[in-house]
């Protein structure tokens, strides 16, 4: 007999086929529906009363893929679900954190309360854009660490190497990365005169004559890491690798990466871009174990955080 079930959303199916390829289980029945004029329909194909349902979506745009776990969240609660935990790989709308403006939402906390709302007991995500978001819950949540994902890959990079965070924002997990491989911390400081625009104003620490890591939450548009690169080699540094957890890339990024001069880009599967293993300078590195360890562990009630080490400090 069942005692959990795992669905998955449409944002990122591959993703949930390796999780549940790693658990040992298949992926539970779900019949998804779209009415003419778009409007999106779900039913479990099978019985979940009572048991510990486990929903793999990822929210990233567009904005679909949000209502669509949401849609899945509350229909698993009218189906009288024992437990919902919401598995988000990547976090979107997490770049809305907070008021910086007169007249704009918070609409991080929007996503909080929309999933609180809907029925979700625990959201199981991965390197939050901003790490106090877990405050704006009053449910459970977990919050894994990309380093873990990446860790045996960059290792092979250590030797002459510097770890660069590519702006203020990022010092935290970049400090966990020199940490974890026992190197020095840069940082490069920089700001954004309108939005998905950023200029390097200043590199703080030694770059010249290093290897360099990049390491951040997600690219989008690709202006800061090209940037960064950019202004990392008129400086002196060597090869140029970067680990970034979440590959958004919107409009034209793919194309700024490939005609950059980063050695490496490893990035995760958290989102699901078609062709993007086509590009020869950027590698695909899975999260399925990390995330297949972590719903396991959940079910079992056993602790989540010993699956990764990061610096509290």
């Amino acid at each position: 007999m069942n005692d959990y079930m795992i669905f998955a959303g449409g944002s990122n199916i591959p993703l949930a086929k390796k999780i549940v390829s790693k658990i040992g289980k298949p992926l539970g029945m779900i019949e998804r529906k779209r009415f003419s004029d778009g409007e999106i329909w779900v039913k479990y194909g099978e019985n979940i009363r009572g048991l510990d349902v486990f929903i793999i979506q990822s929210t990233n745009p567009p904005s679909d893929n949000l209502l669509e776990l949401l849609i899945m969240i509350d229909a698993a609660r009218r189906a009288s679900a024992k437990t919902i935990t919401a598995v988000i790989p990547y976090f979107g709308y997490a770049r809305q954190d907070r008021k910086d403006q007169p007249r704009v939402a918070i609409t991080a906390k929007l996503m909080a309360n929309l999933l609180t709302v809907a029925g979700a007991d625990r959201i199981i995500t991965m390197d939050l854009h901003a790490p106090q978001i877990q405050g704006y819950f009053d449910i459970p949540f977990d919050h894994l660490y990309g380093s873990s994902v990446f860790r045996e890959r960059i290792e092979l990079h250590k030797k002459n190497l510097v770890v660069v965070s590519p702006d203020v924002g990022g010092i935290k997990i970049a400090r966990a990365y020199a940490k974890m491989l026992d190197c020095a911390l840069v940082v490069i400081d920089k700001r954004r005169p309108k939005q998905n625009i950023a200029e390097v104003m200043n590199i703080i620490g030694e770059v010249d004559g290093k290897d360099i890591l990049i390491v951040d939450d997600l690219i989008d548009t690709g202006g800061t890491i090209v940037g960064a690169i950019e202004a990392l080699k008129n400086e002196g540094a060597l090869e140029i690798y970067g680990a970034i957890t979440h590959s958004v890339l919107s409009g034209n990024a793919l194309d700024r990466i490939r005609d950059s001069h980063i050695s490496r880009l490893y990035v995760s599967d958290t989102i699901n871009i078609e062709g993007i293993n086509q590009h020869k300078n950027i590698e695909v590195i899975s999260s399925a174990d990390l995330f297949a360890e972590a719903i396991r562990r959940t079910y079992n009630n056993e602790s989540i955080s010993s699956l990764f080490h990061i610096d509290k400090g």
